[in-house]
């Protein structure tokens, strides 16, 4: 299992040997630091915390790093960094605290599973945020695009999962076995087949597809 944090670039395409079109999402991935390891012993569980991007101290009016989050990093040897996550499944061996991981750790061909926050699209209907069915149009018809029934009377409530308009987006997301098309180490920059939850500018976590195709 290998992990990276990142960011999303946005979308472009590239072309294969045969002349295909393969649409891909540019991602900024890295460098990222080794902020913390945790151990079976101590915390519970074996994974590593990686912080990605360097965060600014707070000003009077911004958002900076505070004295907790200075301090954590300095532990590692680092600055403190704006997203911080934390990657299970991997060899604690192979990470040191304070040490850089690039893109270069993938290859181009690998999957991976990609996990980001989805567009916020504000309160839907149950249509839009369901995929239901809306009712006769016609002008006799009481029922158009409302939820439909919402269960027997008896029970005098409604029960938890039915599907209703509310908040629709901004959740977690992981999309599953995308293929890395390329990679820049240079620039720290991985090419992934199709798209990738969440809009430009967001962060995201990319690991090792844990439901390989191949496997």
């Amino acid at each position: 299992m290998k992990g990276i944090l990142g960011k999303k670039i946005g979308m472009t395409q590239v072309f294969n040997e045969d002349g295909s079109v393969v649409p891909v999402t540019v991602i900024q991935a890295g460098p990222c630091f080794v902020l913390q390891k945790k151990q079976e012993e101590v915390d519970g569980y074996e994974a590593i915390q990686l912080g990605f991007e360097e965060k600014k101290a707070r000003r009077r009016k911004g958002r900076g790093y505070n004295k907790p989050e200075l301090k954590h990093a300095e532990a590692a040897g680092v600055k403190p960094q704006k997203f911080v996550k934390e990657i299970r499944g991997v060899n604690l061996d192979d990470y040191e605290l304070g040490t850089e991981v690039k893109a270069d750790i993938f290859k181009a061909g690998e999957l991976v599973d990609v996990t980001g926050t989805s567009k916020g699209k504000g309160f839907a209907g149950s249509i839009k945020r369901h995929n239901q069915r809306r009712g006769p149009m016609s002008h006799g018809s009481h029922y158009h695009r409302g939820p439909g029934s919402l269960g027997a009377i008896a029970p005098n409530r409604v029960f938890k999962g039915r599907p209703l308009p509310g908040r629709m987006g901004g959740t977690r997301v992981t999309t599953q076995n995308l293929e890395i098309v390329q990679v820049d180490a240079e620039k720290n920059l991985i090419l992934v087949k199709g798209s990738v939850p969440g809009p430009k500018n967001s962060y995201l976590i990319i690991r090792s597809a844990v439901k390989s195709l191949t496997n």
